[in-house]
């Protein structure tokens, strides 16, 4: 279609499909649920100049067979507008660029900032960012209010709740490695304090992640954030930390890669002192980041990984995990890869929360299309079976994507 346009028009799209549920949706018995989640993007972008662009994308996202997951948001956002974006320069590969407008934010591996392009809806900002290069420096700054997603209604973000930061990267420092340090400051109104009072939020998140190959095909990641600030009265100091080890076994066949990984994230040790501690992962892209599952978080967490991947062909990709978790504080719950507190995790005894096996399988046709599977189970621990039924909890899906 593309080929009979002008040269400043160009439309492209997505669909992706995906058969997801649980048997046990809140590790409860016979609640289980199983459902397709259907969503269609369709792109345009306006090219007057060489350095200019303007950028749109319309989204509909609908869940098709479910009982017990709602028809909303995470799940179901009927057609809306999800980027709508002037670009001055070009972010990628021009010295300087501005982006104004609906977009996408993501920076590193996305544990704090990420589109969430797994979810049916995925996330998207109403920002201002800048961006500045030159020789393996890089700068980006920005303003920005996440859009909050409503069904049936024009998404829109909620005034003063926002998102400012310095996302910086550095290609010569250290061989074969880049180090990204970044200031990230949150701004939130209507937040309760730990005596229940209606306050504001405003907390600064300071950091690196820092990735690179060893000799010997080895590879390594690390990132460690701390946060400091306030909620009203009540006092932030809380942190969070990642790494990683990886070994390529290059004369195998398959090119096994074997990853060894601990994930800390501190947890309240008091819910009455005034005083939190519990790490905020901001906006992420959770997915997979601490299982499969996506029940566990990067919140009052210790999650030891290993894993494997495999690669029987290039267009194939298989991989496994375990991981088994702990409760950072006691005194504190249990959060999923969305932030979001288990119900009655805070108030119960045990500390371990248990484990997880995962297993996926990632077949890439060609850029426009590809399918993939994978299963996770979870083995509750002691917190999970005092706080809950104690059901073991699995995750199957299947998803198909194809762009055009």
């Amino acid at each position: 279609m593309n080929r009979q346009l002008p040269k400043w028009l160009r439309f492209g799209g997505e669909y992706r499909a995906r058969f997801e549920g649980s048997s046990a949706i809140g590790f409860k018995p016979d609640n289980g649920d199983y459902y397709l989640l259907n969503r269609f993007r369709i792109n345009m972008k306006l090219l007057p100049s060489s350095w200019m662009k303007f950028v749109f994308q319309g989204q509909d996202s609908r869940v098709f067979w479910n009982s017990r997951v709602p028809d909303a948001p995470p799940y179901a956002d009927t057609m809306d507008l999800r980027l709508a974006y002037m670009e001055l320069g070009d972010t990628d590969t021009r010295p300087i660029s501005l982006r104004v407008g609906r977009q996408e934010l993501f920076f590193g591996e996305q544990r704090l900032i990420g589109h969430l392009n797994w979810t049916n809806t995925a996330r998207s900002f109403d920002a201002v960012r800048a961006t500045f290069r030159h020789q393996g420096y890089r700068l980006d700054a920005f303003a920005a209010s996440v859009v909050n997603l409503r069904n049936g209604e024009f998404d829109s973000r909620i005034a003063g709740n926002n998102l400012h930061g310095l996302y910086g990267g550095i290609e010569k420092l250290v061989p074969n490695a880049i180090i990204e340090p970044y200031l990230l400051w949150r701004l939130e109104p209507g937040v309760r304090t730990e005596s229940g009072a209606l306050a504001h939020r405003d907390f600064k998140t300071v950091g690196f992640r820092w990735v690179g190959k060893l000799p010997a095909n080895f590879d390594y990641g690390v990132e460690i954030a701390g946060q400091t600030g306030s909620v009203g009265t009540d006092s932030i100091r809380a942190w969070g930390g990642h790494w990683l080890l990886a070994y390529t076994i290059a004369g195998a066949r398959y090119k096994p890669r074997l990853i060894a990984e601990y994930n800390h994230a501190s947890g309240d040790k008091d819910p009455r002192d005034g005083k939190r501690g519990t790490f905020d992962q901001l906006y992420p892209t959770g997915h997979e980041k601490y299982g499969l599952a996506d029940q566990v978080g990067w919140r009052n967490i210790h999650d030891v990984r290993s894993g494997v991947e495999l690669k029987p062909h290039a267009k194939w990709l298989l991989t496994g995990s375990y991981h088994s978790w702990w409760r950072a504080s006691s005194r504190d719950g249990l959060y999923n890869a969305a932030g979001v507190l288990l119900p009655g995790s805070t108030s119960k005894p045990g500390r371990y929360v248990g484990q997880e096996l995962d297993f996926q399988a990632i077949y890439t046709a060609s850029k426009q299309f590809q399918i993939g599977g994978g299963f996770a189970q979870i083995f509750p621990g002691a917190l999970l079976k005092n706080a809950t039924a104690g059901r073991p909890y699995n995750f199957p899906y299947l998803m198909l994507t194809t762009s055009f």
